[in-house]
């Protein structure tokens, strides 16, 4: 199978795994149901799932694919828990996402609070249960390699200083560190949590988080060239907001040349640490993919 196909199949696949879970589960909140669904549901590149499942893959062990689905699915909610909340007026203020309308608008500000809030718990409902891995101390390495990606230490973190930066200018260290923990942190965990669901040994798994860090590094600074000069139509949300709110970018502190030096640096980094497993093909598509796309 070709890489794009394979990735194409990998988003398939999760998006299913969510609807499935979100569907099965039981509760009267039907509104709170359908928001979430309307978050995880609109489309989306899925890079973070088909980095759990390439590392699965990967890994000498990679057992029941039904696992690293399930991991997969939990990662895209805690990222899809994050769009909601950054999209509301306290936030960023977006008002379209993927092209449709952001949660907020399309339900209402509480239910959006509510539904990033549900999504969120699930997903470590998800990687504590024994249909992801019958393994209880897998599962336990599972939720706290999310749990640290995901606090303050990680995404929440790293979008408060996201928010400080809208008061002053920070250096380009300071921007580094923030997109290291507001993006950067949840792409690795998707790495390293598709290595631990498939069995990866520590070498494999060390050389995931490496590879993982750079890219998210570099996904990263592809956004910030996207945002400067892609289009809103392109990119189903609205473009140039940082530059609006004075806050520094890559591209602001760099310049979109130097930026893009950068950007293929880091993925050149990140290739060459999986170069003692030659079939990390699909992995290396991505990383390729991560600053290739144009939305």
């Amino acid at each position: 199978m070709e890489f794009s196909d394979q990735l194409t199949c990998d988003a398939g696949a999760a998006a299913a795994a969510i609807d499935d879970i979100l569907r099965v589960d039981q509760s009267p909140a039907q509104r709170l149901r359908d928001a979430m669904i309307y978050a995880t549901m609109s489309g989306g590149k899925r890079l973070r799932a088909a980095l759990v499942l390439g590392a699965a893959r990967l890994s000498d062990d990679a057992g029941d694919p039904s696992g690293a689905l399930r991991v997969a699915a939990a990662l895209e909610m805690l990222h899809a828990y994050s769009l909601v909340h950054d999209d509301r007026p306290a936030m960023d203020d977006a008002a379209t996402r993927r092209s449709k309308p952001s949660c907020h608008l399309a339900f209402d500000e509480a239910t959006a609070i509510l539904a990033g809030d549900a999504l969120q718990t699930m997903a470590f409902d998800i990687l504590a249960d024994g249909r992801t891995h019958s393994d209880p101390a897998v599962q336990i390495r599972l939720v706290a390699a999310l749990a640290g990606a995901s606090g303050l230490a990680g995404m929440a973190g790293g979008q408060m200083l996201d928010l400080q930066a809208e008061t002053r200018q920070l250096d380009l260290t300071e921007v580094t560190e923030m997109q290291s923990m507001k993006t950067g942190a949840l792409i690795q965990c998707a790495a390293i949590c598709g290595g631990i669901v498939g069995g990866a040994d520590a070498r494999l798994l060390d050389a995931l988080g490496t590879f993982s860090r750079d890219l998210g590094l570099a996904f990263q600074i592809a956004d910030d060239l996207l945002d400067y000069d892609g289009d809103a139509a392109t990119l189903g949300k609205p473009a140039g907001q940082d530059a609006e709110r004075g806050k520094g970018s890559f591209v602001s502190l760099m310049g979109a040349d130097q930026a893009r030096t950068t950007a293929h640096r880091l993925i050149d980094d990140a290739l060459a640490v999986l170069t003692p497993w030659p079939q990390a093909g699909y992995l290396e598509y991505l990383a390729t993919f991560a600053i290739a796309r144009n939305s």
